[in-house]
């Protein structure tokens, strides 16, 4: 039904979007999430006044737009304001009567009539607007949307401002609505997201909308939560169990690698490879299958035979020189989708984080109260803290990988290295994935290197990037 591609979107004399891309099918029931207010209300006014929609390309299938906003609320209070000649007639000017609101925009006696029963509207019927209160605005604007029987209805905090009463008269309505009636909502409060969701848009800081699918309204809700509190600055990432001097090589960097070369007999699989990763340089390596970027992350944390024949020197030690294997573990926290299948153990949530700090799959060494107070605030991060003693393999795919990247950061490890940390994960979980990732960018002290293939799960917020072919 709607389309938008490469577009750039301006309101109010400025851009809130500079490119979005944004696909809505017939019959969907989306909201919009995240961001600031005015971000949210010009996306959503895009879909009813296309002439914001300056550049990219811009469809839209609907005949009938129906619109609950406070920017349709406004294109009222104007014209009234237009409709006042109280200057010229010396009596005040009480506004449009109600009916004649409603009328103006009812395609059906019979449904403006409901809607004028459902809504409690018949003692506001003979009012001027201007006398009408908040909530009975609302109302007003809801039922001369839903009179003009939409196609799309779009619809900004619907039931802000309305007492519970109203509420569920509110809801009544709007779920009465065939299934074909398209919806999509601007929402500021997770509780208000709808049972019937099927979609998410979500904006982040920097007007980037990250789109996923969901089941139900459940998940939704969830979904939202979990991410909006991950992204949320009030929540100070826990701190490390002890300080430690960052270990780099003599040049300041963590991670060099010279004209590397992995070959097998018939098979090249990269060679003449430089690498230099200084502390805080996030990266993104990215390539298609094959092409050697989890060889590469192997040859950084040593479990690959050939980076002991290569001239790579990490935290201070040349590959091949005498340092021990825990000597760059202890320093490195590693995600891989064989680590996940790895921990097919009984071992609960909270332990698996405290195993962390001992790079162990279970524990096998004494731990401290400390050890438990800090995963604990990571499960606080997660939204997780209930599951603490839940046993992992009962998480979903997706909380579980959330799980692993905690437990790799749990000691705040000078590098980071996730390896296609989103491969088989499901689109809302993806999501959630991306959002930790993308605030260990932001507010962590770890230097990350994130591995992908797919261009949809690229980090906003690393710049530097090498590819592999």
């Amino acid at each position: 039904m709607i389309n938008l591609q490469n577009a750039a979107i301006f309101m109010n004399g400025g851009q809130a979007f500079k490119s979005i891309d944004i696909k809505v099918a017939a019959g969907e029931c989306s909201v919009i999430f995240g961001g600031r207010g005015a971000e949210r209300s010009a996306l959503l006014e895009c879909f009813y006044n296309p002439d914001l929609v300056t550049d990219g390309t811009y469809s839209n299938c609907a005949r009938r737009v129906g619109i609950v906003s406070l920017r349709e609320q406004e294109r009222l209070i104007l014209r009234e304001e237009t409709r006042d000649d109280s200057d010229l007639t010396d009596q005040i000017f009480p506004g449009t009567p109600v009916f004649d609101l409603l009328e103006e925009t009812s395609l059906d006696k019979d449904l403006l009539a409901h809607l004028i029963d459902s809504l409690d509207l018949n003692s506001l019927l003979g009012k001027g607007f201007r006398k009408l209160s908040s909530g009975e605005s609302k109302k007003i604007i809801l039922a001369r949307a839903l009179s003009i029987k939409p196609d799309l209805l779009l619809l900004e905090d619907p039931l802000e401002g309305l007492d519970s009463l109203g509420r569920t008269q509110a809801l009544g309505l709007i779920g009465d609505l065939s299934k074909s009636v398209t919806k999509i909502y601007s929402l500021s409060r997770v509780t208000d997201i709808p049972e019937n969701t099927n979609k998410i848009f979500f904006l982040d800081s920097n007007s980037v909308v990250r789109e996923f699918v969901c089941q139900s309204g459940v998940q939704a809700r969830y979904m939202v939560s979990s991410i909006t509190k991950i992204e949320s600055r009030e929540v100070v990432l826990p701190p490390p169990a002890e300080k430690r001097s960052l270990p780099t090589n003599p040049d300041g960097s963590l991670v060099n690698i010279r004209n590397a070369t992995v070959k097998y007999t018939e098979n090249t699989v990269f060679e003449n490879l430089d690498l230099r990763i200084n502390p805080g340089s996030h990266w993104q390596i990215k390539g298609p299958n094959g092409s050697g970027k989890t060889t590469l992350l192997n040859l950084i944390n040593g479990d690959h035979p050939q980076s002991y024949v290569n001239n790579i020197c990490v935290f201070g030690f040349r590959k091949g020189e005498g340092e021990t294997i825990w000597e760059i573990k202890r320093n490195l926290g590693f995600v891989s989708n064989a680590l996940h299948w790895d921990h097919r153990i009984s071992v609960s949530v909270i332990n698996v984080i405290v195993s962390g700090f001992f790079d162990t799959i279970g524990l096998y060494s004494n731990t401290s109260d400390l050890h438990y107070k800090l995963a604990y605030k990571w499960l606080e991060l997660l939204g997780l803290e209930n599951e603490r003693d839940q046993r992992f393999t009962e998480l979903s795919f997706g909380q579980q990988r959330l799980i692993l990247i905690c437990r790799a950061m749990v000691k705040h490890p000078p590098l980071l290295l996730l390896d296609e940390p989103c491969r088989g994960l499901d689109d809302a979980d993806r999501q959630l994935v991306i959002a930790l990732i993308n605030r260990l960018c932001a507010d962590g002290d770890s230097t990350i290197v994130y591995v992908t293939h797919d261009l949809e799960d690229e980090i906003s917020f690393i710049s530097n990037s090498l590819e592999l072919v």
